[in-house]
């Protein structure tokens, strides 16, 4: 590193590190390449992204966090996966077997090219027959047939990484989005709702969780099938991603139960919230796949709570989930508290 560098580097870390206290970003290898490209401006489409997310939250959440750096970065870091670490020591294992296989022909051939040729004056020096002179020449042809064959095998086999890597990389993607993304709704995940509601409680801001639970689930399961449940479960996922602005992430809780973190906003916003989701969502038609049937009775009950100066995340998930309860036992189909 030349002292250009150095200096652009230096000057980067006391800006990044400030922003990752100011903003409460855990010091992770991936945090730091990600508010260092920021600093550093080196990505302008990841620099506009933060910045709304930051001007929309007044923080960057950890799921967000992650799926910036997966984004913008993670393509060009190192990862540690111990099955793709095991598969690329694996792949690099064959080429290199095969690299020193080739490297072994290719010398022996080398001396077997000098053999010849000493043959060749030979030939020419003490006047050998045409016959004697030809098998020379035949051995020379039948062993660079050889090498040949060695050498169309490392191609081979330097293909077969190339697509290797290919899959690799797609694999590694699949991973990451598993874990933070719910593969049957698309919304994020239990894990990313636990890391983002930790990071909203630390930040001094007002705060409401919101919790849907789909009223009489199981009778759809049982009526219509689980493939209906789980086109259900979408349709609501699809519902809540299009509803959420302005800062408001959907997250699938578990089961037949999501949650939505709304920042910046009181209970009383956030309650209004839930009652748009609430008809919203009671609008819904599902279409039953094997009867061509239109299933038009599909609700959910909310829980809503705002957080106060003393909660921890069990506290607030736990006074939403009581108003979730309420919600149930009251009749469904309805928003608590009043």
């Amino acid at each position: 590193m030349n002292e250009d560098e150095f200096k652009k580097a230096t000057s980067n870390l006391k800006k990044a590190v400030p922003l990752m206290m100011k903003h409460r970003i855990a010091a992770t290898p991936s945090n730091y390449a990600l508010w260092y490209t920021y600093v550093d401006n080196a990505i302008p489409e990841l620099n506009q992204e933060l910045d709304y997310i930051l001007g929309s939250l007044g923080f960057c959440p950890a799921a967000t966090g992650d799926q910036l750096y997966k984004d913008y970065i993670a393509s060009k870091a190192e990862t540690n996966i111990n099955e793709l670490k095991q598969n690329v020591e694996l792949l690099v294992h064959e080429i290199s077997s095969s690299m020193d296989d080739t490297l072994s022909d290719t010398s022996a051939f080398s001396k077997i090219i000098d053999k010849s040729f000493a043959n060749l004056e030979k030939v020419q020096n003490e006047n050998l027959s045409i016959d004697e002179a030809m098998d020379v020449i035949r051995q020379l042809v039948s062993e660079s047939k050889e090498i040949r064959h060695s050498t169309e095998f490392l191609n081979q086999q330097l293909n077969s990484a190339s697509q290797e890597i290919t899959r690799l990389k797609t694999q590694l993607a699949q991973v990451h989005k598993a874990a933070l993304f719910d593969s049957l709704s698309g919304l994020y995940n239990r894990r990313a709702f636990d890391d983002d509601l930790a990071s909203l409680m630390h930040s001094e801001q007002t705060i409401s969780l919101i919790f849907l639970d789909i009223d009489h689930f199981k009778v759809f399961n049982d009526e219509y099938g689980h493939l209906f449940g789980d086109t259900v479960i979408r349709a609501i996922a699809k519902r809540l991603q299009t509803s959420c602005q302005a800062g408001i992430t959907a997250y699938r809780y578990g089961g037949e139960e999501f949650a939505l973190l709304v920042p910046h906003k009181s209970l009383r916003v956030a309650r209004q919230f839930a009652e748009m989701l609430r008809t919203s969502i009671e609008r819904l038609n599902v279409k039953d796949r094997r009867t061509s049937e239109q299933v038009s009775s599909i609700t959910a009950s909310f829980g809503v709570a705002e957080k106060m100066p003393k909660d921890t995340p069990e506290t607030l998930v736990e006074r939403a989930d009581r108003k979730l309860y309420e919600a149930k036992k009251m009749g469904r189909n309805r928003v608590m508290p009043f």
